[in-house]
């Protein structure tokens, strides 16, 4: 962690960025013994000065707190994990849009305690769907099966009933059936000796755990089972979900065999989703997680602003952050308290710093665009581009637009941050520069630009 530490903040500075931060009990109590006892206030300087001759420990824990609130932005994910880690919170929540580093951070916070030789998180992320893999039977196209990652303790170890696996000496198909109901209409067998019916006489065909989705279908009006079938994306990923569910539900009811499961991880589950089911599956989570009588702490992050809000309002007690990134490597962390509705304030605030600075990159397109599409409608405009000022030659809003349009799509702008061409970073500007003067904000927290568009 960065040691370098502010050593005098302006008495309105202080008041307005530390003070009014801290809305939790447990996060004031800490922020008091740290801040306020190593802080001295000069009544005639009016400036907050830090106390000289302070150990490398102090000076460590006023950063991190200097960190917590947002004072200071958090140099590498691995320190917002260790923030996570140090809170007593049970649950935590963050919002952030993609690109931003939540998977990273997901994997970080698991590696915190991977680096000391243990093993304390059960997870739910993009690696998580990486487990299970499809084999289609190009050949014969009549077999087709979703193949388990079999070594991956996700799925346990062996169990000492039988020499069975631990799924399934724990009977973790039956535990799933309940949970698919909810959202699907198909049902499955897991094979945990599969072999291609091709090759079932090789005896170098390794066997493997196999999941054959099986369907009804009306056929010559007689309900028939349709057996390895193909599900769509949708459907894996939820079946995937309820998959973890059940294992998490171990956890939470205290099975010994997932006794090492001290934090669980989540990270955008319902990307396959429409909005019932994701209001559905956040509902159904929440009340899971508040029936557990047990320390497990969680940890959800998403982009997807319905399903953070429902988790927001089941978890009223939860620690509630949105995650921005700044520049490269920095990020912060704003707590939302009781309005997870608003982050496209932060996220006009972020972009309003990424001009004045002028460090702009690609995925800062993303950022406003989506910015625009939420004040679009949110005045009842149907296009984003409705909420652009076009060039005095340029009444169809042409250039802008088209602007927008191209350098807020692809991967690259999302995971490859790239700093923008001296043009684009013109017309990013001017578009900016026209939309907070257009849509006025409280300017106390975007000011006007004080940079000169092109």
């Amino acid at each position: 962690m960065s040691m370098e530490v502010i050593q005098k903040i302006e008495k309105e500075v202080y008041k307005k960025n530390i003070l009014n931060k801290p809305n939790k009990k447990e996060f004031e109590k800490f922020y008091k013994e740290v801040l306020d006892e190593n802080y001295i206030y000069d009544n005639q300087e009016l400036v907050y000065n830090l106390k000289e001759g302070l150990s490398e420990e102090i000076i460590a824990k006023v950063v991190f707190t200097l960190k917590s609130v947002g004072f200071l932005p958090f140099e590498a994910l691995k320190e917002i994990s260790q923030y996570i880690r140090m809170l007593e919170n049970k649950y935590f929540l963050f919002f952030a849009y993609n690109g931003t580093g939540k998977t990273r951070l997901s994997m970080s916070f698991k590696d915190v305690a991977k680096q000391n030789g243990d093993t304390d998180t059960l997870y739910f992320n993009a690696f998580t769907e990486d487990l299970f893999t499809w084999d289609n039977d190009l050949d014969d196209d009549t077999h087709r099966v979703l193949l388990l990652n079999r070594d991956s303790k996700f799925f346990g170890s062996t169990s000492a009933q039988d020499d069975k696996s631990l799924i399934e000496s724990l009977d973790i198909p039956n535990r799933i059936r309940p949970l698919l109901k909810r959202y699907a209409d198909f049902n499955f067998e897991i094979d945990f000796k599969y072999k291609k019916p091709t090759t079932v006489d090789s005896e170098d065909e390794t066997e493997k755990w196999a999941i054959n989705f099986i369907r009804e279908e009306l056929v010559d009006g007689t309900v028939e089972n349709k057996e390895y079938i193909k599900v769509s994306r949708g459907e894996e990923n939820i079946f995937i979900w309820c998959f973890f569910l059940a294992l998490a539900q171990l956890a939470i009811d205290g099975d010994q065999n997932y006794d090492w499961v001290k934090y669980i991880y989540i990270d955008d589950p319902i990307s396959s989703l429409d909005d019932n089911n994701t209001i559905a599956v956040a509902s159904h989570l929440a009340q899971m997680l508040k029936k557990g009588g047990n320390n497990i702490k969680t940890i959800i992050s998403s982009h997807h602003t319905l399903f953070f809000n429902v988790m927001c309002n089941e978890l009223k007690s939860a620690n509630r952050n949105f995650l921005s990134k700044i520049g490269e490597a920095n990020y912060r962390l704003t707590n939302t308290s009781d309005t997870p509705f608003f982050h496209h304030v932060s996220l006009i605030k972020d972009l309003h710093n990424a001009v004045e600075s002028g460090v702009l990159y690609t995925y800062h397109f993303n950022i406003l665009r989506s910015v625009l599409e939420k004040t679009a409608s949110f005045h009842g405009f149907k296009n984003f581009s409705d909420c652009i000022t076009p060039l005095d030659d340029d009444e169809d809003k042409v250039l802008y637009t088209r602007m927008v349009n191209i350098l807020s799509h692809g991967n690259y702008s999302l995971y490859e941050p790239r700093e923008m061409l001296p043009e684009n970073k013109g017309y990013f500007k001017q578009i900016f520069k026209d939309f907070i003067t257009n849509y006025q904000f409280n300017p106390e927290i975007i000011p006007a630009l004080t940079v000169e568009s092109n």
